[in-house]
């Protein structure tokens, strides 16, 4: 039995409610709720303009990506300008190699990732700083890999949003035998911004004027709103999905999946029932990972459609896969595309099938520039889940075969979004509230990202900006440093002031957020992982470029509007759960180290000493470098904490810290000691708490 705690909120709604039932609702108000739900819109149009593009890429379909940009639209490519129609379509398909479609064994997956995006006051015009990183081989030997930083700008042209400019500063560039460094070979400057510091937290700023007569409904307003909270609630499941996939935890994956469900993998089969799920699932290993074992498989470019009736919606993305064994030297790639069908049961959205095209398989000795190991999906076109979002056609592909559109189950019950009761005045301020939650998911992600940029250009002060006054920030290996002053000390501290170049890059890309917004959408809770590319300048002696990649998790991160801005409330940082050992060798060719002989404490503790050293967290530090016990360095599996519960089943994770890192050593840092709500820790509704563990669950373990 599902229970929602809304008996303060259902006081509220029936005092509200007996107060305006005598109110009409004025159209004004109507039409100025429509015009904002515009607005989140037109943000969700251009993240998905982006993805599309980058889903197109993957199949080289240049044909489906010309069109997405503007009639007097410009490339701007480092040195390189390409404008016009023809030009840039010209341009694409030399891009993703040279026809309509890959050649047989090519390769070429582009993921692009950290959207930190601004909407124009007029909403006809948005800008978005984007990371990319591409993988490319031709199938006969030859392969490619590049990245650098995206300054796009769009426009609402002719109804639908497109391409005026695509800005690309390359950074990074190589090929699968030496790696990578940076791009020119020469230190790297910083691409300028298009925002400034409280512009990240604002992702659509206030309109002016009065709202346009819209000519809606209440109803049909609500449907749009309940739609942009059910593809937020989707998209946290999907990403989680992934999070558990990465440490085999197959118990919580089932527990994600409808009882009538299926897994079609392309190449191997189709498994039903949670039994089925189990099974797939096992394909990758048993439950859990041991030493040197990884299964890492980030998601990029997720889009997501919630289907009419708000019953039922899809997913599709790029799935990267990074596995292998350290212990056995066996390491491998995986590019992939998942395309997947969610079903709400009893209140809660649940996986109903999951379906993955692996696209090519390579193992890391030999990388994928001679086709790979196996190409499962070879001759299979994914269907997308919408059509070409300006030319409105259906994606196709001669030659090849479209598949992912027929049901693997029966669908659910045929019915529409619940209506909302109460007066047309208390459901418009309901409307409005719900609206908010919805905005705040774009500004929650927004601000995340700009971390990500201030952190990899080291901009110390801006840094410390998009932090709330109150604010709390972990120091690697370290601790924890409170408010905006002593953040911007210790990241100087440790790092010193930035000059104008840099000889090399460590990249913090912050993708697949799973972010859970309060009941009144004033704060959030924030799990994203930091995918870390790192590029330098090549070497004198002309051998391997080199190129790092290494991963962490940022598990406990909070965020609050403060004074009408996003701002991160508290951040953590667990790392590394994983680098290479040089290019060549890989993730699997890390060694473990002697007893006591992993790196300690940051330099930082004497230099500048934290407010909460790491050695008080207890528990939550423990094989963390310059935390407690014994210190776990790759390839030694270090335990992964969660901020929430499964989102389906509420099942309590082994590590669980449900609100901030410092919040049981500092209670007053908690965001409820605050004037804030605190988000839900598991299942939810609206934002409310659905209660399926029993009580006390939530107390977080002490020292």
């Amino acid at each position: 039995m599902l229970r929602r705690f809304t008996t303060f909120t259902a006081v509220l709604a029936l005092g509200a409610s007996s107060c305006l039932q005598a109110q009409d609702l004025p159209p004004a108000q109507l039409d100025a709720l429509a015009r904002d739900v515009s607005r989140v819109e037109a943000v969700r149009a251009v993240k998905d303009l982006e993805r599309s593009y980058a889903q197109y890429a993957q199949y080289g379909l240049w044909q489906e990506m010309a069109p997405l940009f503007a009639d007097h639209a410009r490339i701007v490519w480092g040195d390189t300008t390409i404008a016009g129609p023809k030009a840039i379509a010209a341009w694409l398909k030399g891009r993703v190699g040279g026809r309509e479609g890959l050649s047989a064994g090519a390769l070429h997956t582009e993921i692009i990732d950290s959207e930190l995006v601004n909407l124009s006051v007029d909403g006809k015009s948005a800008r978005m700083r984007l990371e990319a990183m591409s993988f490319s081989g031709d199938g006969k030997g030859g392969t490619a890999i590049d990245g650098g930083t995206y300054e796009n700008e769009y426009v609402l042209e002719d109804g639908h949003w497109k391409f005026a400019t695509m800005r690309y500063f390359p950074q990074l560039a190589g090929d699968y035998a030496r790696g990578w460094a940076n791009a020119g070979g020469s230190d790297l400057t910083r691409p300028a911004y298009h925002f400034t510091v409280d512009e990240t937290g604002v992702p659509i700023p206030a309109p002016q004027g009065p709202a346009p007569a819209s000519g809606t409904t209440l109803a049909a307003v609500e449907e749009r709103v309940d739609r942009l909270n059910q593809e937020d609630a989707v998209r946290n499941l999907q990403n989680a999905y992934g999070y558990y996939v990465d440490r085999r935890m197959w118990d919580d994956v089932v527990d994600l999946f409808a009882d009538d469900c299926a897994v079609e993998i392309a190449g191997v089969g189709t498994f039903r029932g949670k039994a089925g799920v189990r099974q797939a699932m096992e394909r990758m290993g048993p439950q859990g990972l041991t030493h040197g074992q990884l299964n890492d498989h980030p998601l990029f470019s997720v889009m997501v459609e919630v289907l009419p009736g708000h019953r039922e919606a899809l997913s599709r993305g790029i799935q990267l896969g990074m596995t292998g064994e350290a212990d056995k030297g066996t390491a491998a790639w995986e590019f992939a595309t998942f395309r997947n069908r969610f079903v709400k049961d009893q209140g809660l959205w649940k996986i109903k099938e999951l379906r993955l095209y692996p696209q090519l398989q390579a193992d890391y000795a030999n990388g994928w520039g001679g086709g790979g190991t196996a190409r499962p999906a070879e001759g299979m076109l994914p269907a997308f889940i919408d059509p070409n979002p300006v030319t409105g056609q259906e994606i196709a592909l001669a030659g090849t075969r479209p598949v992912g559109t027929d049901r693997l189950t029966a669908p659910p019950p045929g019915a529409g979004p619940d209506a909302r009761p109460g007066t047309e005045m208390a459901r418009l301020l309901d409307a409005t509230r719900r609206l908010k939650r919805s905005a705040a998911y774009d500004g929650v992600e927004n601000v995340s990202h700009a971390y990500g940029y201030y952190l990899t250009d080291a901009f110390w002060d801006e840094l410390g900006s998009i932090f709330a006054k109150g604010g709390n920030k972990h120091s690697p290996f370290a601790g924890f440093y409170l408010g905006q002053d002593r953040i911007r000390a210790a990241a100087t501290a440790m790092y010193g002031k930035p000059g104008p170049t840099r000889p090399s890059i460590p990249y913090h890309w912050r993708p697949q957020p799973v972010i859970l917004v309060s009941h009144d959408g004033r704060s959030a809770t924030l799990r994203t992982r930091l995918f870390q590319p790192g590029t330098a300048k090549p070497k004198a002696d002309g051998g391997p470029l080199g190129g790092s990649l290494s991963a962490g998790m940022y598990a406990n991160d909070q965020a609050v509007l403060e004074n009408g801005i996003w701002r991160l409330w508290s951040l953590t940082i667990d790392e590394p759960y994983w680098s290479t050992a040089g290019w060549r060798a890989g993730w699997s060719g890390a060694k473990d180290v002697a007893p006591g002989k992993a790196a300690g404490k940051s330099p930082l503790v004497d230099r500048l000493p934290p407010d909460i050293p790491m050695e008080a967290l207890g528990r939550r530090a423990e094989h963390f470098r310059g935390g407690t016990g014994v210190t776990y360095q790759w390839p030694q599996i270090l335990p992964m904490w969660f901020a929430y519960k499964n989102l389906v089943s509420g099942r309590v994770p082994e590590n669980y810290w449900p609100d901030s890192t410092p919040s049981l050593v500092l209670p007053q840092s908690r965001l409820i000691a605050n004037g804030y709500e605190m988000p839900p820790t598991g299942p939810s509704d609206d934002g409310l708490p659905i209660e399926l563990t029993p009580p006390g669950s939530d107390k977080m373990e002490g020292n």
